[in-house]
């Protein structure tokens, strides 16, 4: 018997989905109600609402909703309906629930699956039989399912692809990755819409634009809950306790350790997984009575282990989880009443999004405590209130012009069926980051993906494609089953598996850390003391032990910079430090170190520019403080050092942090000269920063990455990869065969391009500087560095010495120059 001898009017269908919310108890939001009625009525669109406010059922609702109006019945096999994209893994099995709820509640007979790079083979193999109707998958395992054989049969019945967290993507070449394959999937299903859910983030506008494209029928759905978030700073007892540098923040510890015992369920975010490491292994130090009830999460434990984790923390049974980004998204634990961010997030959406983690319910106040690492840091906790207070977040710079992944994607077409280039072309061209290719790039990209382009043609194994009867095809089964295993754009070192000597897999570390270690060593890791037994084909095994660790992992790319919404908040609490009694308590609590500041030098209002200029036993040291962030100033040190060594030749070593940057020559710095020959201006500034830097060195080191992304590096075949070295050296040979022989090569000339505008951030060097011609030039003598310069002059000897001897040093120097 038919269940609905009629089609259900939208009317009707909003109410059968009401029905179900009251059944659990639940009031839907006027924002959930608008997206129902948005998507059934044929709209794309986006959803823009905050952490904990029912966004997910905003969309997996109406997609339900709108195959009860299709079908009179629900029965099984019907095909692949809705694909719904996640950023990262954990959030995979929050979704599956969250949808099973839906489903079981609505009636309707689906099966949901999951297809994520932890999917088993065998777990595939029945996907690709017979797929799920609805599959929670990531960007890399779509483009996977892009490359195989048949996939627009695969897809045929496709009505609804959801990019959750869309903020997150679309500041990385995985959201380009998103875009090439929605290009694609709106072309082979007619029918299809795409959704978006997306935080609040500064460039609303063009995060729409770069997920919707050139769809014409679309709605932006905004909720209307404000989240409410507490921030309350953690002090010592006197600001002589903090350190004027570092970045451990554990001699806090035992003010940590309260709060997290008088809370239900307490989340402590670290900024690296170094970090995590270290809290954790401190906190069971200090308090060894949270053994078996606190736990640790980060993205290079392994995945049985972090969904023990997972599990424990969302049925309530862990005190504390030490963590990293890998719980920044998403997942709803009810039980966390407690957010601790050790150390600045520097960004206000990512500090929002930690906070948001608690009260993870619509309209419940979100607690956040923040750990400064060093004293300077509670100027940023002020700061980062008062960005909250006004809603300034940061924008998400969506990346243009990658022709690495757009080759990548290009090779997944051809593996499969096959491409008609023309078709293609329009597709990609109806992208938002491939909006402005023409037929002169799109036709170099044919010749490189099919000879090899001009550099490389006389070498067979970068002929990929074949061209037959106009299709673009790879034929050999290698370069396909290679380029099934290299998809993705997220290019990290090359890593190690750790497992126990029985064959227990318990995470991964970097080679370059694990390389320095010898037989016999003992590591801290994933909570435990393990010993390094042996190296055997890129697995390290090791055993427990109970002797102490020696080493922590570090993991490269952990130090993330001032982002500029929060410096330009930065600098409005500095210029409240020059005013008499501030209303920030953590600036209230930081008068003694500024008037030590104005003693030895000076504390700069919003109008003037501060430099500082004095000799020391390690040479002459020049300090100037944008407050720009570190990626800033590492191209603006680089560029005042050119322009100096122009009036009298000399050589500087450069140092930065996220207040400024440090000059540092064995002779006299000419600065009062430099300044008069207006060292600061902006006449020129592309040229010489690519004179000041060495941009071909930079260049170099990006192409490492755009090397593997579009395929011209092989990484290896799983438990047999390629070293890290190897990889790289392999990558600069390419790089200085296109500089030398191929200029106008398109990947060499994105290497450059990203180089400016992701690692020296061309455009805020140049506002920095307008800034600062604006402003009165303040420039003093003092006799001791100051409490501004101290950690810029730390941050040159953390390359060389660990956290915990570099802790050492900074308490020396502090006691030194104090």
């Amino acid at each position: 018997m038919k269940r609905y001898l009629r089609l259900m009017t939208n009317y009707e269908l909003i109410a059968k989905g009401e029905e179900w919310f009251h059944s659990k108890g639940w009031k839907t939001f006027p924002f959930q109600n608008e997206a129902w009625k948005a998507y059934l009525d044929g709209y794309h669109g986006l959803v823009n609402a905050p952490t904990g406010s029912g966004k997910t059922y905003s969309l997996v609702v109406p997609t339900l909703l709108e195959f009860i109006r299709e079908n009179n019945n629900s029965k099984r096999a019907n095909g692949l309906r809705v694909i719904w994209i996640t950023p990262i893994r954990a959030l995979a099995k929050e979704i599956a629930n969250s949808t099973q709820k839906a489903l079981d509640g609505l009636g309707i007979d689906w099966q949901v699956g999951v297809r994520t790079g932890d999917t088993s083979t065998k777990q595939r193999a029945a996907q690709k039989k017979t797929p799920p109707e609805f599959l929670i998958t990531t960007p890399e395992s779509l483009h996977l399912m892009l490359a195989q054989k048949g996939y627009a049969n695969y897809f045929k019945n496709l009505r609804a692809i959801v990019c959750d967290e869309w903020h997150e993507l679309m500041g990385s070449k995985r959201g380009v990755q998103v875009e090439l394959g929605l290009s694609r999937l709106k072309s082979i299903c007619p029918n299809l819409k795409v959704w978006g859910i997306s935080a609040t983030i500064g460039n609303m506008d063009e995060a729409i634009a770069a997920l919707l494209g050139n769809s014409k029928k679309l709605k932006v759905i905004r909720s209307d809950i404000q989240k409410v978030i507490e921030v309350e700073s953690v002090l010592p007892d006197s600001v002589d306790q903090l350190p004027w540098a570092g970045h451990l923040g554990v001699n806090l510890i035992d003010k940590v350790i309260p709060i997290i015992k008088q809370s239900k369920s307490t989340l402590i975010f670290t900024n690296t997984r170094s970090f995590a490491e270290i809290w954790y292994q401190r906190l069971l130090e200090r308090a060894p009575e949270l053994a078996g009830i606190m736990a640790m999460h980060h993205g290079s434990i392994s995945r049985e282990l972090r969904d023990w984790v997972e599990d424990q923390l969302y049925d309530g049974q862990l005190k504390a989880v030490v963590c990293t980004s890998s719980l920044d998204l998403g997942v709803d634990f009810r039980p966390v009443e407690t957010i601790i961010q050790v150390g600045s997030p520097k960004g206000v959406a990512r500090f929002m999004q930690r906070a948001g983690r608690s009260g993870h319910q619509p309209g419940a106040l979100s607690k956040i405590y923040f750990v400064p690492t060093h004293s300077l840091e509670l100027i940023e906790a002020a700061a980062l209130r008062s960005a909250i207070d006004a809603q300034l977040v940061e924008d998400r710079i969506p990346y243009l012009r990658s022709f690495d992944v757009l080759i990548q994607y290009l090779v997944t077409l051809a593996v499969s069926d096959g491409f008609v280039p023309a078709e293609v072309f329009k597709e990609v061209q109806s992208t938002f980051a491939y909006n402005s290719i023409n037929e002169e790039e799109w036709s170099w990209l044919m010749s490189f993906i099919t000879t090899g382009g001009a550099a490389l043609t006389a070498y067979d194994e970068y002929r990929k494609v074949e061209i037959e009867e106009g299709i673009y095809k790879v034929t050999d089964r290698r370069i396909a089953m290679r380029h099934r295993l290299s998809i993705g754009t997220i290019v990290s070192d090359a890593s190690l598996k750790v497992k126990y000597t029985s064959g227990k897999y318990i995470g991964t570390v970097e080679e370059y850390f694990i390389s320095r270690l010898n037989p016999g060593d003992v590591f801290w890791f994933a909570g435990r003391n393990l010993e390094l037994v042996r190296i055997k084909e890129m697995v390290a095994q090791v055993r427990n032990t109970k002797k102490k660790a020696k080493a922590v992992p570090s993991w490269q790319g952990g130090r993330m910079p001032l982002s500029s919404q929060l410096s330009v908040m930065l600098r409005k609490k500095l210029d409240e430090l020059t005013k008499p009694d501030p209303k920030d308590i953590e600036l209230q609590f930081l008068q003694p170190l500024m008037d030590l500041q104005r003693e030895r030098s000076h504390l700069p209002n919003k109008k003037e520019f501060l430099i500082e200029y004095f000799k020391s036993e390690e040479g002459y040291h020049v300090l100037m403080y944008p407050f720009e962030g570190r990626f800033v100033h590492e191209g603006m040190g680089a560029l005042l050092a050119l322009r100096i060594s122009r009036i009298m030749p000399i050589t500087f070593s450069i140092a930065m942090n996220d207040y400024g940057f440090e000059l540092l020559s064995d002779q006299e710095i000419p600065i009062y000269e430099a300044l008069e020959t207006d060292i600061l201006t902006t006449d020129n500034l592309w040229n010489d920063i690519q004179a000041g830097i060495n941009s071909v060195e930079m260049g170099r080191r990006r192409f490492r990455d755009i090397a593997s992304i579009s395929g011209l590096v092989f990484k290896g075949y799983p438990g047999n990869k390629i070293k890290d070295r190897h990889i790289q050296s392999s990558s600069q040979l390419f790089f200085d065969v296109f500089n030398d022989y191929d200029s106008s090569n398109l990947l060499l000339l994105q290497a450059y391009e990203e180089v400016m505008d992701f690692q020296l951030e061309e455009a805020r060097i140049r506002k920095a500087l307008e800034r600062i011609n604006q402003q009165k030039i303040v420039i003093t003598e003092p006799e001791k560095p100051t409490p501004f310069a101290f950690p810029i002059m730390v941050d040159r000897l953390r390359e060389k010495l660990t956290s915990e001897k570099l802790e050492d040093r900074v308490k020396r120097m502090q006691l030194q120059f104090g």
